[in-house]
């Protein structure tokens, strides 16, 4: 396994994989990880990735184009893919998001499969919110997902 970081406005982002992006973990939070002993450091794999985070965070890309191979079941697979057609600058709920992976009533398994997101900001698990419209709970910390959300908001309007 390959690893490199990456700098951001939200901090210093860890970046893992082998053939495909694995693995995006912030510094701190949660979700937050360090890469592990027998993984090497390597700037070269994530060229692309580490391009599209900047254009990403300078407000000019709104969607990734990139190899990914997130660990995951098949249930978790479903909610990526639905975090991925949520457009960019836009939010929905764990409601939403159930109804649109045609499991309405799953909305705490939805929650537990976002949680477990294993490339956030690439597969947009920043852009799920509660029903009322509340910040809920995210990997990197609270202050990270509305930094996320706020960019997003503040590039879209423009």
């Amino acid at each position: 396994m390959h690893y490199t970081y990456c700098d951001s406005p939200v901090g210093s982002l860890l970046l893992a994989g082998r053939d495909a992006l694995e693995l995006l973990a912030f510094p701190s939070g949660n979700q937050a990880k360090a890469p592990e002993a027998e993984w090497e450091a390597a700037d070269a794999p994530f060229r692309q990735a580490l391009l599209q985070l900047e254009e990403y965070f300078t407000g000019r890309r709104r969607t990734f184009d990139l190899p990914l191979a997130p660990r995951c079941t098949t249930f978790q697979r479903k909610v990526l893919e639905a975090l991925q057609a949520i457009p960019y600058g836009q939010t929905r709920s764990y409601k939403e998001v159930a109804a649109a992976i045609g499991q309405p009533k799953a909305v705490r398994a939805v929650g537990a499969a976002n949680a477990r997101n294993p490339v956030p900001i690439i597969i947009p698990c920043h852009r799920v919110i509660g029903s009322d419209g509340s910040l809920t709970g995210f990997g990197g910390g609270l202050e990270v997902k509305q930094t996320l959300l706020r960019l997003e908001a503040t590039a879209a309007a423009a």
